[in-house]
């Protein structure tokens, strides 16, 4: 008498092979669960991923179990690197092993991909806690973030302080792109993000990285009121940015905060944020979020002093070297 499969075993499938609408429960899911964890709208990011599985032009793989999708992941290339874009298991009892099948499917494909030799993620869904279920650990590196919020009351609180030193604070503008892509390339020479992500290791990357939140959806929509710049009063050139989005009607999302090293201890990267958060406040949102690395004691400190509140820890891996 022949073996049978076992139902309940997951299949890796490619998400080329599926219909738009066979991940349709999935993304939902995956909208709930990102407005009741993070406050965030994921409907923008969901419809690409209908628009690209339709047209098939997305890379990537599906769990299915008894017919029935119960996560999915996709990537997408960058030069040398793969990006793992969005990577979602439904919760469950078996949810840790399903998410090391569908990451390890991933990961593998990337590595086996002619140029690639690195691959970076962010997973702020995943609930990988342990190495044991990275695959590939051996080539992996693994960060924890901190997601952190505050609220509009606590920010209303926050007084202003004098900046030591001569500089003007004035609303983002599409010409600050190329003098803020050279102050993040300055700023986190050395950084510990700059190992989460390379982008920040040089001025192309830089400028890709200002691209990716400004044009895309992923982070957003980026609001230029809410952004602010700091420029030397003599010598007009950028010396701090910081950057925000609205990710929901609710919430707005700090996506960048920089000061140039020169101009570290002035206290303009305390009014930076502030002025920051109350233009947030302008675009009628009540709760502004950012993620920092844990081992960046000295932002997380200066995060905690204005009323930041901890609200999840999630797994950034880099893999290299392979």
């Amino acid at each position: 008498m022949s073996a049978q499969q076992n139902p309940q075993l997951p299949e890796v499938v490619d998400i080329r092979q599926l219909a738009p609408a066979e991940l349709d429960h999935l993304l939902d899911e995956e909208g709930r669960l990102w407005r009741a964890q993070y406050q965030w709208d994921f409907n923008p990011s969901a419809d690409l991923v209908r628009r690209f599985v339709e047209m098939q032009a997305l890379s990537g793989y599906a769990l299915r179990v008894q017919r029935e999708l119960i996560g999915y992941g996709y990537h997408v290339f960058e030069d040398h690197k793969g990006l793992i874009g969005d990577f979602y298991v439904r919760p469950g009892p078996q949810n840790a092993s399903y998410e090391a099948l569908l990451l390890s499917a991933i990961v593998q494909s990337l590595m086996n991909t002619p140029g690639i030799r690195r691959i970076e993620s962010q997973l702020l869904l995943s609930r990988v806690r342990t190495s044991a279920l990275i695959p590939f650990d051996r080539y992996v590196l693994r960060y924890d973030r901190e997601f952190m919020s505050t609220t509009a009351e606590t920010i209303e609180e926050l007084p202003r302080r004098n900046i030591a030193a001569r500089v003007r604070l004035v609303p983002w503008n599409d010409h600050f792109h190329e003098e803020s892509a050279q102050l993040i390339a300055a700023a986190y020479r050395g950084h510990v993000d700059s190992e989460i992500n390379d982008q920040y290791r040089t001025i192309p990357g830089a400028r890709r990285f200002l691209t990716n939140i400004i044009r895309y959806p992923g982070c957003g929509r980026f609001s230029p009121q809410s952004s602010i710049v700091a420029v030397e009063e003599t010598s007009g050139r950028v010396c701090g940015i910081c950057l925000a989005s609205m990710v929901s009607e609710l919430s707005g999302h700090v996506t960048q905060l920089c000061v140039t090293p020169a101009l570290r201890g002035t206290g303009l990267g305390y009014e930076l944020l502030r002025r920051c958060l109350i233009e947030v406040l302008e675009q009628g949102r009540e709760i502004t979020s950012l993620t920092v690395t844990g081992h960046n004691e000295t932002a997380i400190r200066l995060y905690e002093s204005m009323g930041f509140v901890h609200r999840a820890t999630f797994p950034a891996l880099v893999w290299e070297g392979f």
